[in-house]
């Protein structure tokens, strides 16, 4: 019997969704190559728990903060350190979900920023996700990109660690980034 032959991003989607990780571990497949990442350090999840925080005490609106919630992407299969929706949006989705109706992803970078950087933020605005804020620790700076088109985010919004950052509608709010110094 001759060998069925697979396009070559369904024979990695496809190992990709059988890999076994090892606690703690996140794989994500990102632009046909498949990433593993370690725990994050206490500074990462210091810096998620602030901008945490901060999205349930500020925002005008009612919302779910989801940590680590697969994201199925057209540039592969992403799990963002926070992915903010509208309450109980994720209730019946399964491990990965569509991107439909995400309001913001955001990252804070850790072993491999240059994945957060570019194919993350790429890969975000091919979804449409309206905003994408990228927490890079390595440059002291946080960078909010908004109004996706096509591949890439036509806006964006970048301080300092330690200034004030002004979130759009629906969020409304001005994120305090002084605690991420």
């Amino acid at each position: 019997m001759p060998a069925v032959e697979h396009p070559p991003q369904q024979d990695i989607l496809q190992a990709f969704l059988e890999l076994d990780t090892p606690p703690g571990f996140k794989a994500e497949l990102i632009e046909g190559e498949i990433v593993v990442t370690p725990p994050p350090d206490g500074s990462h999840e210091t810096a998620f728990s602030l901008l945490s925080k901060q999205f349930f005490r500020k925002a005008a609106i009612d919302l779910d903060l989801s940590g680590n919630k697969g994201l199925i992407t057209p540039t592969g299969r992403f799990v963002p350190d926070g992915t903010v929706s509208p309450v109980g949006h994720f209730e019946t989705a399964g491990s990965w979900a569509s991107t439909s109706g995400v309001l913001l992803v955001f990252e804070v970078t850790s072993t491999n920023p240059v994945k957060d950087r570019g194919p993350k933020r790429r890969g975000y605005a091919a979804a449409g996700i309206p905003c994408y804020l990228l927490v890079d620790r390595g440059e002291g700076k946080v960078t909010l990109f908004t109004d996706p088109e096509g591949e890439d985010y036509t806006a964006h919004s970048q301080v300092d660690f330690g200034k004030p950052l002004d979130l759009p509608a629906p969020f409304s709010f001005t994120l305090d980034t002084g605690p991420l110094r």
